[in-house]
């Protein structure tokens, strides 16, 4: 999640999920997960959030829009077009990250996964990256 507020630096706010293949486990992230997320940036950046969201079909589920309609008084949700990844920051970051590991001849996906962790932490102390992940998505900070 890149988070951008005029007037302070940019931050990245992430987790990651490894898929460890047992019985019932989710390959990927639930609604819980990214209701976490967004509860963590709120903790973290100490006040309302607009979230721009684009249209991932967990991101659509009921109980998000539940999540969203219940907290409304401190989230707001924008959701982007059908297909624009160019219009959003965050597949800058992942650019970013899959550029930084495109030579890793790894042995595991644990191996991975530490990888993408470096990366993203990396990333995280760089907020110039961040806020070009932005630029590179043309939207302006304030407007």
């Amino acid at each position: 999640m890149t988070c951008y507020k005029s007037g302070e630096r940019s931050r990245l706010i992430y987790a990651i999920r490894e898929y460890q293949g047992r019985k019932d486990e989710p390959k990927g992230f639930s609604w819980k997960d990214y209701r976490d997320l967004i509860l963590r940036a709120r903790a973290q950046l100490g006040g309302p959030v607009v979230l721009v969201w684009d249209n991932l079909r967990m991101h659509l589920v009921a109980p998000l829009r539940e999540f969203f309609e219940a907290n409304a008084t401190w989230l707001t949700m924008f959701q982007l077009p059908t297909y624009a990844p160019d219009l959003n920051p965050q597949e800058g970051i992942w650019s970013l990250v899959k550029r930084g590991i495109g030579n890793l001849a790894a042995a595991d996906l644990g191996q991975i996964t530490r990888a993408v962790r470096r990366r993203l932490k990396m990333l995280q102390y760089r907020p110039e990256v961040i806020d070009g992940c932005l630029s590179g998505a043309d939207l302006p900070l304030s407007g």
